[in-house]
């Protein structure tokens, strides 16, 4: 979508050196831009390649100044203290053509469900009965809205505004979304939590209640086929600005806190707490009722007990996870002690 340099300066909070009336369609590497690209740098190497490429204009910091070192403003500059942040911004904003705001005729929509203002609905969806959709939120093709027929009134799918639902994603009854929540194809939301009671008689495995409601706020991403269980009888609960990575798996009664980095292929069993600003890394696999305190960093594959307590900022690793210091000692003993035993 077309954006004149001024417009999209004001709405990414850059400071325009250079023509504001030029404009651009779409954000691309140095390798690729063209005529109508805007790209980005983060140092004075690369803003040289910029400035000698075919983009319109260029994101860049402080140092691309055109008073500093003598350096003349061959391209427009939008000068920003992150440019990588507001270079994802701009891309927001410019990525694709607006959407077509329309129910797709083959779409099935009940009665009882409830669409805000420009709504788009793609081909083959189903809502059900007392879902609600906030206004300018986007249904892709194939998703299936949980149908709240028969359940308590309160269990209807609630999707807030701006909310980007790509194609093929199924939400159970009882689950809530927030305002901008993005969620990629695939994904499954509000699934029954794996909870068995075993009848000590016959051996059986009979599933215990999985009646809770999946609760996921503002600003969450959720990748591809990443699938986040219901509460069990109360909630889990996804906290404002989490970020959740493809093929994750989130159990019953989690509970994750706000601006939570989760890599792909982690595994969180049931009535976990993962507090905020935690960043694991992929393949973490956490065990039930284990926390996970504020600031900490998981590295790839670390295993968390059940019932544990990871304390604190710092970088943890291995299996059980430690500090990531002492897990390195520990490995460097191991690899001298196999080559003295050779």
């Amino acid at each position: 979508m077309k954006q004149t340099l001024r417009s999209l300066a004001e709405k990414i909070g850059c400071r325009l050196i250079g023509s504001g009336a030029i404009k651009v369609t779409a954000v691309s590497s140095l390798r690729s831009a063209n005529k109508d690209s805007l790209v980005f740098v983060e140092n004075e190497e690369h803003l040289k390649t910029a400035l000698a490429s075919a983009a319109a204009a260029i994101i860049a910091g402080e140092f691309a100044m055109p008073d500093s070192a003598g350096k003349a403003a061959r391209k427009p500059l939008l000068i920003s203290p992150h440019p990588r942040l507001a270079f994802a911004r701009a891309e927001r904003l410019l990525g694709g053509a607006e959407s077509h705001r329309a129910v797709h005729p083959s779409a099935i929509v009940a009665a009882s469900a409830r669409l805000g203002k420009k709504v788009a609905i793609g081909a083959g969806v189903i809502v059900g009965e007392r879902t609600k959709i906030g206004d300018e939120s986007t249904i892709g093709s194939g998703c299936v809205i949980g149908d709240a027929t028969g359940v308590p009134a309160a269990d209807g799918v609630v999707i807030g505004s701006h909310c980007s639902i790509d194609a093929n994603v199924t939400i159970y009854p009882g689950t809530i979304l927030g305002n901008r929540v993005v969620v990629q194809a695939g994904a499954v939301l509000g699934s029954a939590g794996f909870g068995y009671v075993k009848d000590s008689e016959t051996g059986r495995y009979e599933r215990s209640p999985q009646i809770g409601r999946l609760v996921i706020e503002d600003d969450v991403e959720i990748g591809a086929n990443s699938t986040i269980d219901r509460g069990a009888l109360d909630e889990t609960r996804i906290r404002r600005g989490a970020k959740i990575d493809n093929l994750v798996h989130i159990g019953h009664n989690v509970q994750i806190g706000e601006n939570v980095v989760i890599a792909a292929q982690t595994g969180l069993s049931g009535s976990v707490i993962i507090e905020d600003n935690v960043i694991m890394g992929g393949q973490v696999g956490i065990g039930d009722h284990a926390r996970v305190e504020a600031g900490a960093m998981l590295g790839g594959q670390c295993g968390i007990l059940p019932k544990k307590v990871v304390r604190g900022k710092g970088v943890f690793w291995g299996t059980p996870a430690r500090p990531v210091k002492e897990y390195l000692k520990e490995l460097a003993f191991l690899s001298r002690s196999a080559k003295k035993g050779r």
